[in-house]
């Protein structure tokens, strides 16, 4: 019998990097950085795409009450996706550490790249209330029943040369035509590595964090702007 991601990542170390645990956390913001499509090298905290994960981390930080919210990384086993799907299962073994050491909390999502792909396909885990998907990388027919009962927005830079921008909003209108809560903002003059106006792609993660984990059974400010049906949402 075929095992699934929370069976598979089971079986290796450790996937939870921590970087603040409060007391009591009633909250979780875990990143996942990028990486490549096919690549078993070993995934290093010092390679440039978990790099890039640490200021938006702190960004996310901005936005929730730091008392009440744990924040941590995945770590990755490989730098590549693979046929076997490795940072999704990654991403289910933080997920279940996380609750063996919080409890069941709500948890939002931060995927850049690759990780945004994993990130939105492990939406389906339970305690996921939430996913802010950084210029994901989306390939043709990318699945959106994992979405099914959580939130998700994508930001995505016009100008993003290495993952597509068109990609994203087929994404998001297909999930919004199956009746996802989903949505899409798009960055003018945005690039791939949000080297390009950083402030405001930093401002605009802290506020979908702070909205995704904000009371009610639905999104407000401007995580609800971004899912609204017609043009996409633009900054």
């Amino acid at each position: 019998m075929e095992r699934g991601p929370m069976e598979q990542g089971a079986q290796a170390g450790s996937a939870l990097r921590l970087r603040h645990l409060p007391r009591q956390p009633t909250a979780a913001v875990i990143a996942l950085h990028g990486g490549r499509a096919d690549s078993y090298e070993a995934a290093r905290p010092w390679q440039l795409a978990a790099l890039r994960m640490r200021p938006v981390l702190r960004a996310a930080a901005s936005g929730v009450p730091p008392d009440e919210t744990a924040l941590g990384h995945v770590r990755y086993r490989h730098r590549g996706w693979n046929p076997e799907e490795d940072p999704l299962y990654d991403a289910y073994r933080a997920l279940e550490e996380l609750g063996r050491l919080i409890g069941p909390v709500p948890v939002v999502l931060i995927g850049h790249s690759m990780g945004g792909r994993a990130a939105l396909r492990a939406a389906a885990h339970p305690a996921v209330r939430g996913v802010v998907a950084l210029a994901p990388w989306l390939p043709e027919g990318e699945g959106i029943e994992h979405l099914e009962g959580t939130r998700a927005v994508i930001l995505h830079g016009e100008r993003d040369r290495v993952t597509s921008a068109r990609a994203s909003m087929d994404y998001v209108r297909r999930a919004q035509a199956a009746r996802v809560d989903a949505g899409i903002i798009l960055i003018r003059d945005g690039d791939h590595a949000m080297l390009t106006r950083p402030a405001l792609w930093h401002r605009t993660i802290a506020e979908l964090v702070a909205d995704l984990l904000g009371p009610g059974e639905r999104p407000s400010g401007l995580a609800a702007a971004s899912s609204r049906p017609g043009s996409p949402l633009r900054l």
